[in-house]
């Protein structure tokens, strides 16, 4: 949970997705086996720091669903509304600051696409983290950032204090 006064955001791109099929729409392709097992120790990794979202906003493609789904198995103590953007899939950094904007719980997932969400995740921070991956923001990536406003629609990019960066791979 966040502190009075404070919003968090969990930023997260979609676990890899399978290119199994050359001839399935992207919008539908899934996760592959390394995605999975990603989305699922991403699910730990929020858990075991407490960074549990009340409200998930996510973009529509098969990929990102299934991201969200296996890492909803996680042992999170809030079950959070889902609430499917189709938006987000493919959206702009000013798009999802737009739909993050209707958020309504002060602890949020948002989980998207590259490349608007690489370039979303470099606009929020005052500072963003020192890591040689951060600017691509690989397949799982999550960034965990605190915003000192009591709603979302007051959210101001460059004002948000980073608590975490992470990337989980999934390779076994």
């Amino acid at each position: 949970m966040t502190p009075l006064g404070h919003c968090r955001l969990i930023l997260t791109r979609h676990a890899k997705s399978s290119w199994d099929d050359p001839s399935q729409a992207d919008h539908d392709r899934p996760l592959n086996d390394r995605g999975r097992r990603a989305a699922r120790a991403l699910g730990d990794w929020l858990a075991s720091r407490g960074y549990e979202p009340e409200e998930v906003l996510c973009s529509t493609s098969h990929r990102t669903r299934e991201t969200w789904e296996r890492v909803a198995v996680a042992p999170l103590e809030v079950r959070p509304h889902l609430r499917l953007e189709p938006g987000l899939y493919h959206a702009s950094p000013e798009k999802m600051l737009e739909i993050l904007r209707t958020a309504s719980e002060p602890t949020v997932m948002l989980l998207g696409h590259n490349p608007g969400i690489a370039e979303f995740a470099a606009m929020l921070p005052a500072r963003v983290p020192v890591d040689p991956e951060f600017r691509r923001y690989p397949t799982a990536a999550t960034l965990v950032v605190d915003f000192q406003i009591d709603k979302w629609i007051d959210l101001q990019p460059g004002e948000g204090s980073v608590l975490d960066f992470v990337r989980i791979d999934g390779r076994a």
